[in-house]
């Protein structure tokens, strides 16, 4: 028995998971615009291709030092609002002013800082709620929860990331600004998305005080300071249990193809499929807003797949799916190098939406068993290291590889991001997962 949460929990039903699985679409909705529109809002005011890997350093920096901060502070509070929840509340309030903002920057400079703060922000909603959802099932529903929660990350982001195409036939133009109208209104109706859909969770979903107050508040005490939580941190990450460890390697290579995939392939579309010369060009506004179709397939079917997932996990056990779903996603990349028919890249995202619904749960299903209940917050944080690593690898070397290897050519990129998969696929195999040797 831990000090932190109950012994033993109670079984959820349907409406309590969807419930504290909610705020999850607004978390997507933000994330989505903010993965479908920058590289192109980043060309908008004057970047070059080579130039957009570095402007998306900040990002993933900042969630490098957020992530695990947030998660130890989470598992130490206690409060009116729980222990995860006052940070669900304040990553939504700032989420959200920065949503506001960035449509309106002047500058590459003032848009990589927005991108910084949005994306930090993001990070302190996000970052607790795979803990939220470890804290309040049992074992035998995780799988159901992170598949709940894959299912809003993918209806948030079939409705966000085709909004500008949506919103096409009502604003043209950019209003007098650098940035569309159609992209500062996506933005600006995200904001509001973000902020309702985390209040939702907030007020519909308890969570359970410590068993043990006095000896919380104990433990508490003895881990404030920067050096008592630096301490902790850094005693988490030497005693990661073996399976997060096999974990990290599939997460590494698997987010490094979706950021090959995230950066380049609304501009690859805009270039290659829709045959744009230039930014000014009505064919390069087309073509971006396309890719955010795409984005949206790819999210509509994460959405359908989330339903089957749980059912295939027991089915065929938890690695095989995630293996056998990255290598669709692999599939549905690389496919795209083929592929000179906008609408036949619609069968492509297929793939993809399979591959990251799965990768939105089975790797937390599986590191969630093998997590200390008392430490799930702190070691969530850590793990995701290896979705940030990659994006500063992607940062710091794709500029490198574009300009000198790539010849600048985005769909190679894309490519690229499709033999990540591959090898990801192929790590899985070597995972070993608690509930399967139980």
């Amino acid at each position: 028995m831990t000090t932190a949460t109950h012994s033993a929990r109670a079984s959820a039903t349907f409406w309590q998971i969807w419930n504290m699985c909610f705020g999850f679409f607004g978390i997507q909705f933000g994330w989505a615009l903010q993965m479908a529109n920058m590289s192109a809002i980043y060309e908008y005011l004057g970047a070059k291709p080579d130039q957009i890997p570095m402007l998306w350093l900040a990002a993933p920096l900042t969630g490098l030092i957020v992530q695990p901060i947030i998660g130890h502070l989470s598992d130490h509070t206690w409060g009116r609002l729980g222990r995860r929840r006052p940070y669900f509340l304040t990553g939504a309030i700032l989420s959200s002013l920065a949503l506001v903002a960035m449509p309106n920057a002047p500058s590459i400079l003032v848009a990589a800082g927005l991108l910084w703060i949005l994306d930090a922000s993001i990070n302190i909603s996000m970052e607790p709620f795979r803990a939220f959802v470890a804290d309040l099932l049992p074992e035998d529903q995780r799988t159901r929860g992170f598949a709940m929660q894959s299912l809003f990350i993918g209806l948030g982001a079939v409705i966000a990331s085709s909004l500008p195409w949506l919103l096409a036939g009502r604003w043209q133009g950019s209003g007098g600004g650098a940035i569309p109208l159609i992209v500062r209104f996506s933005f600006y109706i995200g904001a509001v998305v973000f902020f309702c859909a985390v209040l939702w969770t907030i007020i519909t979903t308890q969570e359970r005080p410590p068993e043990d107050l006095e000896v919380f508040r104990r433990m508490k005490s003895e881990s404030r300071g920067v050096v008592a939580g630096a301490r902790d941190i850094l005693a988490s990450i030497r005693a990661m249990p073996q399976t997060m460890r096999q974990l990290a390697w599939v997460q590494i290579c698997t987010w490094l193809g979706l950021f090959c995939m995230w950066l380049y392939f609304p501009v690859a579309v805009a270039y290659h499929v829709f045959g744009a010369t230039a930014t000014t060009s009505p064919q390069y506004t087309a073509g971006v807003a396309w890719g955010g179709v795409c984005f949206a397939a790819y999210s509509a079917v994460c959405f359908a797949f989330s339903f089957a997932l749980p059912a295939m996990a027991r089915a065929l056990g938890r690695k095989l799916t995630h293996s056998l779903c990255l290598v669709c996603g692999a599939a549905g990349l690389l496919s795209v190098l083929m592929i000179h028919n906008q609408y036949l890249l619609l069968l492509s995202m297929t793939g993809v939406g399979i591959a990251w619904a799965s990768t939105l749960a089975m790797p937390y299903s599986i590191l969630a068993g093998s997590l200390p209940a008392e430490k799930m917050g702190v070691y969530m944080g850590i793990f995701n290291f290896f979705i940030v690593i990659p994006e500063i690898l992607a940062s710091l070397g794709l500029g490198w590889v574009m300009n000198h290897l790539l010849n600048n050519n985005r769909l190679a990129a894309v490519v690229c991001g499709g033999v990540f998969l591959v090898l990801a696929a192929f790590l899985m195999r070597r995972v070993d997962d608690k509930e399967a040797s139980a």
